[in-house]
């Protein structure tokens, strides 16, 4: 733990950075020089081996928070007559649904609830039900709950019945192990401030190049223009259409330095999921309880059930935990009452089990409390 740092933010992004990453964040840059569109053009270069490599992909960097890059990847590919099917399974899932609907695209919503995995088998029927379906949606981890949505095995069928596959990866990628080739995707989506540990102002996708030569004059927006901000780039040597966050580039830079140190995704997704079986075995002794179970449940972030104390108040919960150090997430499940904690960010397992001695002492206080 940095001593410079006042709390861990465990949630599903922003969160906790190294002191690296923010002291990268001290140096100013301009957006047309030589050197800083050298770094942009070896960074996209850099997340296209990270998400396996090979001359088939490309990456486009897009800014703001991750949900431009899904507005600007559904606005951007799917043609004039084209048809969106949205696999949701929580409230991202939605959001996809809900960027469709504004943006006037023909989709339909498969939605299963928020504690129902997607099934490839559903996936196959609705596209044998809906010929017109062309492109296929899905978010891989759902973070209203901490779902894991398999995505590779959807991909399969996608790939079968010729649909292109969009994959929102914002919460994973980074930090579980996969490629394009294995989960299928054309398009594959994440932002700068989650497995990767930058900080927020950019997102990016990685796109199968035919695939995304296709979409020149798709786009239903200027500024998300997925095709023109990938020309643009691509023609002049990693320069952005518009002013781009310099600084929150260089601590991305600085961050993936760092992923490779670690040892790679493989390394990170081996501390996420050390992490999440220690705060989940921590919490359980104490009477904490996850809602989902753990065939289904990523090493990202967590959804628990509120524990079973008299007069428990999440605000009350999140402020004395907050006290101690540590921020948390509330809920987001519509039918029922949950707060979230996440495992991803500069955390290590010393500092989740530092967590759950927090917790125990915050719900031994409510107990007390509660029987006086």
């Amino acid at each position: 733990m940095d001593d410079d740092i006042p709390y861990l933010l465990l949630t599903p992004g922003p969160l906790t950075t190294s002191r690296g990453v923010r002291q990268s964040m001290l140096r100013d840059y301009c957006t047309w020089d030589a050197d800083y569109n050298q770094l942009v053009a070896d960074l996209r270069n850099r997340l296209v081996t990270l998400a396996g490599g090979g001359d088939r992909y490309t990456a486009v960097l897009m800014q703001g928070s991750g949900t431009f890059s899904v507005e600007a990847t559904i606005g951007s590919v799917i043609p004039p007559g084209g048809k969106l099917l949205v696999i949701s399974n929580g409230a991202y899932g939605r959001r996809m649904e809900q960027i469709a609907r504004r943006l006037s695209i023909d989709h339909s919503e498969c939605w299963l609830g928020e504690t129902q995995v997607a099934d490839p088998a559903d996936v196959r029927q609705a596209l044998q039900d809906d010929p017109a379906i062309t492109h296929v949606a899905i978010v891989h981890c759902e973070t209203s709950t901490g779902m894991l949505n398999p995505i590779e095995s959807i991909g399969a069928v996608c790939r079968q019945m010729g649909k292109v596959y969009i994959v929102d990866a914002m919460s994973s990628f980074g930090g579980i192990p996969m490629s394009m080739e294995s989960v299928g995707a054309d398009f594959m989506i994440s932002s700068a401030n989650k497995c990767i540990q930058g900080v927020p102002g950019f997102g990016f996708v990685i796109a199968d190049r035919d695939r995304l030569s296709e979409t020149k004059g798709w786009a239903r927006s200027l500024s998300l223009d997925l095709y023109d901000q990938w020309s643009e780039m691509e023609s002049k040597g990693g320069k952005w259409r518009y002013t781009s966050p310099t600084h929150v580039v260089r601590a991305f830079v600085q961050a993936m330095d760092e992923l490779d140190a670690e040892g790679g995704v493989a390394a990170r997704h081996q501390r996420y999921s050390e992490n999440h079986r220690r705060l989940v075995d921590g919490v359980a002794a104490l009477g904490i309880t996850a809602l989902l179970p753990a065939a289904i449940q990523s090493p990202i972030i967590t959804s628990f059930l509120y524990p079973d104390v008299d007069g428990f108040a999440f605000d009350d919960f999140y402020q004395a935990l907050k006290q101690r150090r540590f921020v948390i997430y509330p809920g987001k499940v519509s039918d029922a009452q949950t707060f979230r904690i996440g495992n991803i960010g500069h955390v290590f397992p010393e500092d989740i089990d530092q967590l759950v001695a927090a917790i125990a002492e915050v719900i031994g206080e409510l107990t007390v409390a509660s029987s006086r």
